[in-house]
């Protein structure tokens, strides 16, 4: 029996034109059951994967605790009985033309000071807790900065240039170290309630990748599935959303080889993943619930003690810098009360955060924790020795201090000193570059070498500038 084909005859030509259409999707079938096809082939590998730092570190991990507004030196950690001698006076060596209210004359610490540890260490009252550490704590008291005004200088503190335009510190380390932990973001900043003034600015990644930026998170909002909003998926189930995200993933991998190098689609495909990751890894990590009475009643209960602990958690699970910043009442630059009343100020604002940095130090030497780990702590800039007003001090950027604690320092150490008076660097002076590249050689990277090319020249977090502070480095 004769049997018709319902198919129309068609040539060689024809079948291989039609069929090459399938040839497109056989290619796609095998690119997506090869994702580490893809990787070996991407035009940049994962920009958070650990990487080896220029020479042996002293330290893992930075946890920058800045105190935005300026503390006073001569009421928190420099004790100069000096003032007292000649309260009221006016010596030439603190008649800066940058000091404002020149006719005010030296006003004397309201608070009492007291030595403690083997280092003997003076430590102002409004800090009873932090006191008690001094002898795993590095005291610079020569730091000086470019200019007294807070924007800038917390600007310099924070990305080495005095105009938001340059990446942050932070950012900086991640560029050059990675992160341990492939879930959570390298670089995490946080505060209760406000941000600190520039906000982005002190923790972004300017003309850095955006792997590198950090992740804001506000301490107030404590419920661990709200720290970071919109990051939970309430309506398919995680395996689905793998599944998902795995699949749009795969297509952009493609698009970007055909394209060879696209930042923006690179960054959108590291940011989806990283999203993906982090609404599991976050609630774990935030949740401060799981840690016993012991330990949270070690820390307090202020907001910035819960900063504190968790900057810890953090640490311990492979976050490579923390920037915690200090805020209180919603002030942007807390410290800067100091203008109008130092006596009730500082010390509010040291009894919200000095039980929850001395139990940071504590809780890490613990855990093992703290010859890995760099505390840095300290604001923009310092506070006059002269008086502003009836109880207020002035900026002053000629001299203050900051200190840092384990990861390579050496503790029950100060180095450098300002004038009799605390108004000016005057011994083994440190300037904010030279932190900075004191910060960076501990933990294993060389300044002038940690490079990144933007718009025809190399730049670094140190610009020009900066000397590692031998001295301080155990």
């Amino acid at each position: 029996m004769f049997h018709r084909n319902p198919m129309p005859l068609f040539s060689r030509r024809d079948a291989l034109h039609q069929m090459g259409a399938g040839f497109g999707t056989l290619g796609l079938a095998s690119l997506l059951s090869q994702p580490e096809a893809l990787a070996a082939n991407s035009v940049q590998a994962n920009p958070l994967a650990p990487r080896l730092p220029h020479f042996a570190p002293k330290a893992k991990y930075v946890i920058q605790l800045f105190m935005p507004g300026g503390p006073s030196q001569v009421d928190t950690f420099d004790y100069k009985p000096e003032i007292k001698k000649h309260q009221g006076q006016r010596p030439e060596i603190v008649d800066r033309k940058t000091l404002r209210n020149t006719k005010n004359g030296l006003m004397p610490s309201p608070y009492k000071f007291q030595q403690y540890g083997e280092s003997g260490k003076w430590v102002s009252e409004i800090f009873p807790h932090v006191a008690e550490m001094v002898d795993d704590i590095c005291f610079i008291h020569s730091m000086h900065t470019d200019i007294p005004e807070h924007a800038g200088a917390m600007m310099m503190m924070n990305s080495g240039h005095l105009q938001p335009s340059r990446p942050s510190m932070g950012s900086w380390l991640v560029y050059g170290l990675g992160t341990e932990n492939q879930d959570l973001p390298g670089f995490i900043a946080m505060s209760p309630r406000a941000q600190p003034r520039n906000k982005l600015a002190n923790w972004g990644n300017a003309f850095l990748p955006g792997a590198y930026t950090g992740t804001y998170v506000n301490i107030h909002d404590m419920k661990p599935e709200r720290l970071l909003a919109d990051l939970k998926n309430g309506w398919m189930p995680p395996d689905q959303q793998r599944r998902q995200a795995d699949l749009l993933s795969r297509l952009n991998k493609i698009d970007l080889q055909r394209q060879q190098q696209d930042q923006q689609l690179e960054a959108s495909i590291q940011a989806m993943e990283m999203a993906f990751r982090m609404q599991f890894a976050v609630p774990e990590a935030f949740d401060t619930t799981r840690e016993t009475k012991s330990t949270l009643d070690m820390y307090g209960d202020t907001e910035y003690a819960k900063g504190c602990l968790l900057a810890r958690r953090l640490i311990e699970r492979g976050v490579r810098t923390i920037q915690l910043s200090h805020s209180i009442d919603g002030y942007d630059i807390a410290w800067d009360t100091g203008h109008g009343n130092i006596v009730d100020g500082h010390r509010k604002l040291a009894q919200a955060c000095d039980q929850g940095i001395a139990a940071l130090i504590k809780d890490l030497k613990q855990r093992g924790l703290f010859d890995e780990t760099l505390i840095l702590w300290g604001g923009e800039f310092g506070r006059a020795p002269t008086s502003e007003g009836q109880l207020g001090r002035d900026h002053d950027h000629y001299g203050f201090t900051v200190w840092m604690a384990g990861g390579g320092v050496k503790g029950g150490y100060s180095h450098g000193a300002t004038d009799e008076f605390g108004c000016s660097a005057v011994e083994n002076r440190v300037h904010v570059h030279d932190l900075h590249a004191t910060v960076l050689h501990l933990m294993g990277l060389d300044h002038e070498k940690l490079t990144y090319r933007y718009s025809g020249r190399d730049y670094r977090l140190t610009d020009v500038h900066g000397k590692v502070v031998d001295a301080v480095i155990a």
